[in-house]
């Protein structure tokens, strides 16, 4: 198999070697204990690199590997190895680098995948998925996030998350407020607490990626995909429309009162945004779905007065509302292997994606990407997300997520600036378009 190492994972080879040599955390296992590496030395040996290290994940990973390695007749044993999640992208580069990339490993789709993709050190599955008994039960969204110039390079497995809004069903009976379909009608919700004495969204922006989900999901409600993937392309620009729409919403919001004073001195690590929500000085929060789980364990009575709702679309848009920010699979599986040892290897999905395994993937709080996970989860407010992600057509990954670190960190940088009302929407464009075409020509 020839390998094509690119310029960005040379580029980031370089900065972690400047950085000195990576000594993050890794453990493997298999049946016998022994300790694997990439690029085992036996032929009949497939190393699987993933970031199931911390419960439910080290169980949701492993307990299909062991069933694969107990049920297989393809005289295949796949073994763990199972690395920090903070150290697993550079350790991952610096294997690839170095022609020692695993033969399965996971990711997180997007840009940094494509990268893979183009080094040659992922194959197309979409053969292999053709004959699979999976293949009906997976959605749609988490097929599509998982393709690269329309072939499927990567498969999504562990875990639904997708931003959206909670809000307090309480707050909103209490002044008559139905849940809005669109930003018009969102903005007449924001008003009305406004002039209640209610903050309308509980935001704290310090971390910057928290602000950056009401730039995304103002950006693709306005355009859709496609503005987005052409300005990573470098066949579009971050200074289209739709970006400055998202950044002129966000500093109208903030001139009519619709975030907390302060808004970019506030830590989401440390609570503050739950805070204001817990305590209903804010009605609505825009966050990712995980945040459901610790409203339960943080608060059972309060739990149960809050409700969600997908973004609202534009008013008058053609562009279809139905699309999730997020991640429809969180990790995504890909294989660095060819023929029998790539056909044996892609068996290992079978097994995360039977009836049991997927009903134990829910009940240990996970969403699985695949048709009808609605009726494996017991929580009405779950299953009011489930059916929105089940309706999607696509899923935008984050941005931070799917661009280069450097062009990640212009676009926090550069929304964060928006909140604080120190950059206008056409300025913050034009240093978001200006990273992308520096990353480009580099």
């Amino acid at each position: 198999m020839r390998k094509r190492v690119t310029k960005w994972i040379s580029i980031m080879m370089a900065a972690v070697m400047a950085g000195g040599m990576l000594t993050g955390c890794e453990s493997s296992s298999d049946s016998s204990g022994e300790r694997a590496e990439a690029g085992g030395n036996e032929d009949k040996e497939i190393v699987f690199w993933h970031i199931g290290t911390d419960e439910p994940d080290i169980s949701v990973f492993e307990n299909a590997v062991e069933e694969f390695n107990k049920n297989t007749d393809s005289g295949y044993t796949i073994k763990n190895v199972a690395v920090e999640p903070d150290a697993y992208k550079e350790k991952l580069i610096i294997a690839m680098s170095s022609g020692e990339c695993p033969d399965i490993y996971t990711n997180w789709s997007g840009g940094p995948m494509n990268e893979y993709v183009e080094a040659g050190f992922a194959q197309p599955l979409d053969q292999l998925y053709e004959k699979s008994s999976w293949r009906d039960k997976i959605l749609d969204a988490t097929l599509a996030q998982g393709k690269y110039n329309d072939k499927l390079y990567g498969v999504g497995m562990l875990n639904v998350a997708v931003s959206g809004i909670f809000y307090n069903k309480d707050i909103f009976a209490e002044y008559d407020l139905e849940v809005p379909k669109t930003i018009s009608e969102l903005e007449a919700v924001c008003d009305i607490l406004a002039e209640k004495g209610k903050i309308p969204f509980a935001l704290a922006n310090a971390p910057k990626w928290t602000g950056s989900m009401y730039f995304m999901n103002l950006a693709t409600r306005k355009g859709g995909l496609e503005p987005f993937n052409n300005a990573v392309a470098g066949t579009g620009s971050f200074e289209d429309e739709c970006f400055i729409y998202a950044g002129e919403k966000i500093q109208e919001w903030v001139n009519k009162g619709y975030f907390p004073e302060g808004v970019n001195s506030l830590s989401e690590g440390d609570g503050q945004s739950k805070q204001m929500f817990y305590t209903e000085e804010a009605a609505m929060k825009v966050i990712g779905s995980w945040d459901a789980g610790s409203y339960k364990a943080d608060d059972e009575e309060f739990y149960n007065k809050v409700g969600w709702f997908s973004f609202p679309g534009v008013d008058e848009s053609d562009v279809d509302s139905s699309i999730m920010i997020g991640t429809s699979g969180d990790q995504f599986i890909s294989f660095n292997c060819e023929g029998e040892k790539l056909e044996a290897a892609f068996g290992l999905l079978e097994y995360y994606f039977t009836d049991d395994y997927t009903q134990y993937m829910a009940d240990v709080g996970k969403i699985p990407p695949v048709k009808g996970a609605d009726t494996m989860i017991k929580e009405d407010l779950i299953k009011d997300i489930v059916a929105k992600v089940e309706e999607a057509s696509a899923t935008q990954l984050w941005y931070d997520q799917y661009l280069p670190p450097t062009v990640s960190q212009v676009h926090l940088d550069t929304c964060q600036e928006l909140f604080g009302l120190t950059m206008t929407p056409e300025e913050a464009a034009k240093q978001f378009q200006a990273a992308m075409e520096s990353y480009i020509k580099e």
